[in-house]
């Protein structure tokens, strides 16, 4: 691999997971002749999971996405790009753009070409603020929390009436399983020895079984003790950095979300489910984890809420729920990354990470003094 270091699953700089975009490109941008000929790439996404180059054509800035064809089928970037188009519409009269991916030639919006699968975006108006912040990184003012719920809500809003059966994605989107199972910790176990997640993964943890189920046994319990949800089409990343902003956020103010991005994790889950992902992604320091200092920010899962609420009233059940989801919410995107990082990449230290300080750590970290004040910031 080549390039600027890429973000990673620690604070460490990373060599990017697949090899930039370059002018090999010219030959699939050919598919989208409204386009004309391209000028320049002014910048690569350091994000890890495809690769992402921001490019100057001749009908203007357009985003452009190459992704492994394991990991992401024309078909199941269509649909992912239906939804998107879907809630845009939407969006646009509250005042959010949404960067529908551009059909081509063929009026398809997904290409496979020279062995990769391929979209392209246009640029929106908003600023990027946080291009440059790691997952998993807070927002340090409650006001851009705030305002990322109230977005939220917005998105949900929007989302209703899209009914489509969950990816088939094999690997990495927001997917509800195995919590929407009768029996979560049955149903994850059982996960174990297929294609996407083979036995051989953790094969260098004769006790995986026992850890799972002494960790997340009594977790996924209480979660599938609470209310069945209602099913509904969601983000799955709702961190901030997926968001463009007013300008009045990026003079260092609270500002709008002018722009939602990357709806490369969106899947069949349920609002709830969003919402934790949300508090997850945004409300706890997680790259910090093994530091001494208290890594909750209760600030800003309640500023979320507040803006969630504002527009979607979250009533009393519905913050217990939320609260029992909160510790398990992570557990299919980890399992998810354990398969990814095993088959695809052939990355045994990444395995590691994903099945022991993801899987397995952030739910322990949940009954911490830390992680018990996050889950009572839920009920507040």
């Amino acid at each position: 691999m080549s390039g600027a270091a890429a973000h990673g699953l620690t604070r460490d700089p990373a060599a990017p997971a697949w090899e930039r975009i370059g002018a090999e490109f010219s030959d699939v941008l050919a598919a989208w002749p409204a386009l004309g000929p391209w000028f320049e790439i002014d910048w690569h996404a350091p994000r890890p999971f495809a690769a992402t180059a921001r490019v100057r054509t001749a009908a203007g800035t357009v985003f452009v996405k190459r992704h492994h064809p394991m990991l992401r089928s024309v078909d199941d970037l269509r649909c992912e790009h239906r939804f998107a188009a879907h809630v845009a519409a939407s969006l646009a009269r509250q005042g959010v753009a949404v960067p529908v991916p551009l059909a081509g030639r063929d009026g398809a919006t997904a290409q496979l070409a020279a062995g990769w699968v391929w979209e392209v975006l246009p640029a929106v108006p908003g600023h990027d603020v946080y291009r440059d912040t790691l997952s998993w990184e807070p927002p340090a003012q409650a006001g851009v929390a705030v305002a990322a719920g109230r977005a939220l809500a917005g998105l949900h809003r929007a989302a209703a009436g899209f009914d489509a059966p969950a990816r088939r994605a094999p690997w990495l989107v927001g997917r509800f399983a195995p919590l929407d199972a009768p029996d979560p910790l049955a149903a994850l176990l059982g996960s174990v020895g297929t294609a996407a997640l083979p036995h051989a993964a953790l094969a260098r943890w004769p006790d995986w079984r026992s850890r799972c189920m002494q960790v997340l046994g009594g977790r996924l319990a209480r979660f599938a003790a609470e209310p069945r949800q209602p099913p509904l089409w969601t983000h799955g990343d709702w961190h901030v950095s997926n968001l463009l902003w007013t300008q009045a956020e990026a003079a260092g103010g609270a500002g709008e979300v002018a722009a939602v991005l990357d709806f490369g994790l969106a899947d069949r889950s349920c609002a709830l489910f969003d919402l934790a992902t949300a508090i997850e992604r945004n409300a706890v320091a997680w790259l910090d984890l093994d530091s001494n200092a208290p890594i909750a920010r209760p600030a800003i899962a309640r500023a979320l809420l507040d803006g969630y609420h504002a527009l979607q009233p979250l009533d009393r059940p519905a913050r217990r729920t939320l609260a029992a989801l909160l510790p398990v919410v992570h557990v299919g995107f980890a399992l998810s990354e354990i398969g990814y990082f095993h088959v695809l990449r052939g990355e045994p230290d990444s395995v590691a990470l994903a099945f022991e300080t993801f899987l397995l750590g952030h739910a322990s970290w949940f009954d911490t003094p830390d992680g018990v004040s996050l889950l009572a910031a839920l009920l507040d």
